[in-house]
Parts: structure tokens; C-alpha cells; sequence
């Protein structure tokens, strides 16, 4: 309804106008018609009228009926009304001394046409123009000019009375809105309210450091705030949305860039609903958090770098503790295997110094022996020391060649002592791939612990089992405990010397391994693996 009512305002309006125009065309050719006779007396022997004002006037008054427009055409159309309307207003002032009433009309008539748009200031709901007194004061004196034309005085010509009267109406007619326009200036604040509201939404809207997209519930893009082209890199118009979280969610997001990358948001989707509760719109709102991924991505390493300082920490905390251990070991073991030998010897040879006079031959002799026996046991522990250090480090390398199993078990028994109780069975053609010096140690000290902590009968085998070679060295004693399984191929082991572990350490840097078994009935075994040589 309210559409219709516009569209019937907008036709009075033009017709309103165009009444005008033609009121204007009439006083323009009426001052037109009437200017001869303003050259010569009036018959009533009054001085001349000036009809010639009404040309001016009525030009104003077409030129104000003109619909407006804006632009310059706009402003040049007022601009020649108003100039033609002060024309009339000064040639209706230079009549005044000799045709007061028509002059004064002319005036107030001319006035009124230069300020038809100038407004008063507002008094009640409807707006009042400046040229409303103005356009009162000239149709009074016209009227009182046709009036008089009743009685025997004349006021002016009825012409120009009638020119004059038309002259207000049209000016009247021009702004057909003006009287009335208590609608039209309610539209008008509220059109410039609504105006002012949206012009600060948007800039609301755009000066939020926030990306902020604007959907319609259709999940077509309506706008976008300045934050959002600077963030996705979008210059152009955006109309397809990026993939968003679900309405009523957010959290961690990637949100696609123009270029092709991803940029880590903080993105909420919030709904607009309407008066019934349906979403009206949606609002995606982003926060940038580069900087903070990158904050969290730093801390990380950061805390990988010191998990990786605390490995390294606790390695070298285990390696001072292993060192640590093998201090200890080292010196319990000196102090109980290698002070024995040192103190015999200084003990023998002290009794050799203090009674060498007294002392039998045989005796001497016996105590000579027992000195060179005690040398050679301590030249054979420190010679295992060094080695024990030369395998600690990983100083100890293989040279594995052909090796004959029988040739160097043989060796090995006759260079130890206690070792004519062992019985070798073994077959000539058999070898192992072995550094010969490391197998001849292996063999020596196995040999040495199965006397020592063993029972006769010893016995040495060895077979082929595929591509491997099997060396047993089993004695008939009592078996070793199963409290020193554990550590029996370990650095110290009380009582038992570095023999089992220079063993393992020699048998493993030749590619190969030792195992321990019970034997049956009763009695150890010490079984090596290694690499057999071609045949």
C-alpha cells in the first residue's frame, strides 16, 4: 500500500509541475503581450504598470517547474531561477515609487521564485519554506489589485493583478511536497537514518582487526571486511566462501589463500537468526594465529631439544656411571687378584735376600721358581689389562683368515700349565675364519678356567654344523651357580680373573658368539661359534 501511495505522489508531483510550467509560460507571454502598454499612461491617469516584470518571473517560474536533477545541470537550473527571480525583484523595486502596490508584489513574487528550495526552520511536524510569506504577501495584494477593480479605485492593471496571481499559484504548484511534506521529511530522516546506520556498520564492519565474512542463508558471500582481503590475499570480488567450520563451531582452522597456501585461523561460524529462530545469515569470523603456531612449533622444538640434551645427559650420566663401575671393578680386582702375586713375590725374595747364606740349594731354587711362577702370573694379568682396555675402546680389530682348530688347541694346551689332563678330539681338516692370535688367546683362557674352576677330565671338541664351526671346551666339576650365569662373560667376575670376558669380547670381534651349558651328568660347557672356512 505504502508503494502505491509513492507512485501516486510521484504522478500529482509531475503534474503539479507541469501546471507550473505552463503558469509560467502564461505570465511569460502575458508581460510579453502587456509590456507596450506599460510605455504610455494608464486611462486613470496612474503612471505607467510595469507588466515588462512579469518575463523575468515567469522564466523563473518555468525554470523552477523544471523536475530536479542532480549535477551540474542540476545546480546551472537553479542558479538561472534564482537569477531571473532577482531580476523580477529588483524591476519590481525600481517601480515602486511609481506603482507601489504592483512593484511591492513584483518583489515579494521575485523573492519567492530566487529562494522556492530555502527552508525554515521546522516549527511543529510540518516544514515551512521561506517563500511561503513571500508568496502569501503577493496573491494578497493581487487579489486586493482585482478587487479594487470592484470599487472606483484602481490598485493596478487587472493584467498584471492576474499575472500575479497566477504567479503565486505556480509557484505554489513548483514544490508540490513543500506544504505537505510531513511524510515525505519523515522518509527522508529515516532514508538518511538508515543511511547513517549502514555507512557505520560498514565501517565497523571494515576497521575490525578480526577477518569478518558476511553470509547470506544460502551461504552466498555478501560482504567482506578489509582484514579478510589482507589475510586471504583476495583483491577481486569474493564470491565463492572458503570451507568454514559447521554453524556453532570453531577452533583451529587452515583458511586457503589466494596463492595457494594456508593460513592457521582461529574461525567461528556464528548464525543471524530472524524473529523465528531460522538463521537469516551467517558470520565467519577469523583470527589470524600464524604467530602463535609458530610461538607453539618453536616451544616444541625447544622441548625436543632438551628431551634430546636429557638423552644425552643421561648417556653420559651411564657412560661416567659405566666408567665409574669399571674404576671400582679395576681396583677391587687389583686389589685382590694382582696384590696376591706382588705381595708372594716381595715375600719370597725378601726370604731369599735376608737367608740366601743359610738357605739349602733346592730350597733357593724353590723360592726362585716360585718368584718367576708369580712374575708370570702378574705379566699375564697386565698384559690382560691392556688388552681389556684395547677392547673397552673398541682398539680391537679381526684379521680373519683359514685357521686349523686342531693345530691351535694342541698349542694352547702345551703352553698351559695343568693342561696334560685334556683330552682333544678334533679333526685335522676342520678350520674356522678367525684372527689366529685372537683364537689362541680364546682357547687358552677357556682351557685356564676349565682347570681352574673345573675336574678332570677336560675335554675339547669341535664340529661342523653347516656354515658355522662349534669349539666345546667341557670339564667334569661342579658346574658354575646360576647366581653368576649373568655375569659370567662380564669385566670382573670375583675370582674368575678377565678370561670369559676377553673371551667374548675376542670370540664377537671375530664375527661369532659364547654360550655356557650345564653338562650331563655334571660339569660346564663353553661353546663358541664360528664362521667355518671354506673346505
Amino acid at each position: 500500500m505504502g508503494g502505491y501511495v509513492h507512485i501516486a505522489a510521484r504522478g500529482v508531483g509531475r503534474l503539479s509541475r507541469l501546471i507550473a510550467g505552463c503558469a509560467g509560460v502564461t505570465v511569460t507571454v502575458l508581460g510579453l503581450l502587456n509590456t507596450h502598454t506599460s510605455d504610455t499612461t494608464s486611462p486613470e491617469g496612474l503612471p505607467p504598470a510595469p507588466a515588462f516584470v512579469l518575463i523575468p518571473a515567469g522564466l523563473a517560474l518555468l525554470l523552477q517547474a523544471v523536475p530536479l536533477a542532480d549535477g551540474l545541470a542540476g545546480r546551472l537550473r537553479a542558479g538561472a531561477a534564482a537569477v531571473l527571480g532577482l531580476s523580477a525583484a529588483v524591476l519590481g523595486g525600481v517601480a515602486l515609487d511609481r506603482h507601489p502596490a504592483a512593484g511591492l508584489a513584483t518583489v515579494l513574487a521575485g523573492l519567492a521564485l530566487a529562494g522556492l528550495d530555502v527552508r525554515l526552520p521546522r516549527i511543529g511536524p510540518v516544514p515551512v519554506r521561506i517563500t511561503d510569506p513571500l508568496l502569501l504577501g503577493a496573491a494578497t495584494i493581487a487579489l486586493v489589485g482585482l478587487a479594487s477593480r470592484l470599487v472606483t479605485a484602481t490598485v493596478m492593471p487587472p493584467s498584471l493583478a492576474a499575472g500575479l496571481l497566477l504567479l503565486t499559484a505556480g509557484a505554489v504548484l513548483a514544490r508540490p511536497e513543500a506544504p505537505a511534506a510531513e511524510d515525505s521529511a519523515a522518509d527522508q530522516l529515516l532514508v538518511a537514518e538508515l543511511r547513517d546506520r549502514q555507512d557505520f556498520a560498514d565501517t565497523l564492519l571494515q576497521s575490525m582487526n578480526e577477518a569478518v565474512m558476511v553470509l547470506d542463508a544460502n551461504y552466498r558471500v555478501i560482504d567482506v571486511n578489509r582484514r579478510w582481503r589482507e589475510l586471504t590475499g583476495h583483491r577481486d570480488e569474493v564470491r565463492d566462501p572458503p570451507p568454514l567450520p559447521p554453524p556453532g563451531h570453531g577452533g583451529d582452522w587452515l583458511l586457503p589463500r589466494a596463492d595457494g597456501t594456508e593460513v592457521p585461523v582461529l574461525a567461528t561460524m556464528a548464525a543471524i537468526p530472524d524473529a523465528a529462530g531460522a538463521p537469516r545469515g551467517y558470520v565467519a569470523t577469523c583470527v589470524d594465529i600464524a604467530s602463535r603456531k609458530e610461538a607453539e612449533e618453536a616451544l616444541s622444538e625447544h622441548a625436543a631439544e632438551l628431551e634430546r640434551g636429557n638423552a644425552q645427559l643421561a648417556a653420559a650420566n651411564a657412560q661416567l656411571a659405566a666408567a665409574l663401575a669399571f674404576k671400582n671393578d679395576l681396583t677391587s680386582m687389583l686389589t685382590h687378584d694382582v696384590a696376591q702375586p706382588i705381595s708372594s713375590i716381595a715375600s719370597l725374595a725378601e726370604l731369599l735376600c735376608a737367608d740366601w747364606a743359610d738357605l739349602p740349594e733346592d730350597i733357593r731354587l724353590e723360592l726362585s721358581l716360585k718368584i718367576d711362577k708369580n712374575t708370570r702370573r702378574l705379566v699375564k694379568m697386565m698384559n690382560d689389562l691392556q688388552l681389556l682396555f684395547r677392547l673397552d675402546t673398541g682398539a680391537v680389530t679381526a684379521r680373519r683368515v683359514p685357521v686349523p682348530l686342531l693345530e691351535v688347541v694342541r698349542t694352547a694346551r702345551g703352553e698351559t700349565a695343568g693342561a696334560d689332563q685334556v683330552e682333544i678330539a678334533i679333526d685335522e681338516e676342520l678350520s674356522a675364519l678367525a684372527d689366529r692370535g685372537h683364537l689362541a688367546v680364546v682357547v687358552e683362557n677357556l682351557l685356564k678356567n676349565a682347570i681352574a674352576h673345573g675336574a678332570a677330565p677336560i675335554r675339547v671338541g669341535a664340529e661342523r654344523q653347516g656354515g658355522t664351526v662349534l669349539l666345546c671346551v667341557q670339564d667334569s666339576g661342579a658346574g658354575i651357580p646360576e647366581d653368576v650365569l649373568p655375569n659370567l662373560f662380564g669385566r670382573f667376575l670375583r675370582g674368575a680373573g678377565l678370561g670369559l670376558f676377553i673371551v667374548r669380547h675376542l670370540v664377537e670381534a671375530n664375527g661369532g658368539s659364547v654360550r655356557y651349558e650345564h653338562a650331563t651328568p655334571r660339569g660346564a660347557r663353553l661353546l663358541v661359534t664360528l664362521e667355518a672356512a671354506p673346505r
